[in-house]
């Protein structure tokens, strides 16, 4: 069974695509490139999951490309602190177009609940509105402590703790409990602008 993943340079999600393998998922990654750095980092994360299952080449999204727009327009409307949630939303409305092209039957995310302002459970409720397809989080009740554990394990911890620039979108205040009709709101003025 086919499933695409969204694969970040951090530490959570190597781990959630190396557990849907072991579980065995053919998984094809989707990056969102935000730097050269990070895109290095996540192709060598690749290069280690791939000892672990059927891992396809991985998807490669321009950030500035298909979020910037609408984290400009976000923060020209007043509404900055929703970018966390709209970042994650797109990149999982992106992996839902990947998952239908390639006939996949879910989504994997590195998610662990409450871990980031994008993980409370209001805010993937939200996030999960943006695919038709199953939504999986194997991470979802693990803590920090058990998701490194695992990292070392497999190998991709070392690479994904190199330094690497911060995420250049994070609002200073992010939305921690999203309102799903404030949500769709917003999402209802940029889909006027042609922006979603």
């Amino acid at each position: 069974m086919k499933a695409v993943a969204l694969l970040s340079s951090g530490i959570d999600s190597p781990v959630a695509v190396y557990l849907m393998l072991r579980k065995g998922l053919e998984v094809t990654p989707v990056h969102f490139r935000q730097s050269s750095r990070k895109e290095s980092k996540a192709i060598e994360l690749y290069e280690i999951l791939k000892r672990y299952g059927k891992l396809n080449e991985p998807v490669i999204v321009d950030a500035y490309e298909e979020q910037a727009p609408v984290f400009s327009k976000l923060a020209e409307i007043g509404k900055a602190k929703w970018t966390c949630l709209f970042c994650k939303w797109t990149m999982v409305r992106r992996a839902c177009r990947v998952g239908r092209e390639i006939g996949a039957r879910a989504i994997v995310t590195g998610d662990s609940l409450g871990q980031v302002a994008s993980q409370t459970l209001d805010n993937l409720m939200i996030i999960s509105s943006a695919s038709d397809l199953p939504v999986m989080r194997p991470l979802i009740g693990m803590d920090k402590e058990e998701i490194v554990r695992i990292a070392k394990e497999i190998g991709t911890f070392e690479v994904s703790i190199e330094p690497e620039e911060p995420c250049p979108f994070v609002p200073r205040h992010p939305v921690v409990r999203g309102s799903l009709g404030e949500f769709l709101r917003i999402k209802a003025k940029l889909a006027e602008e042609g922006l979603l």
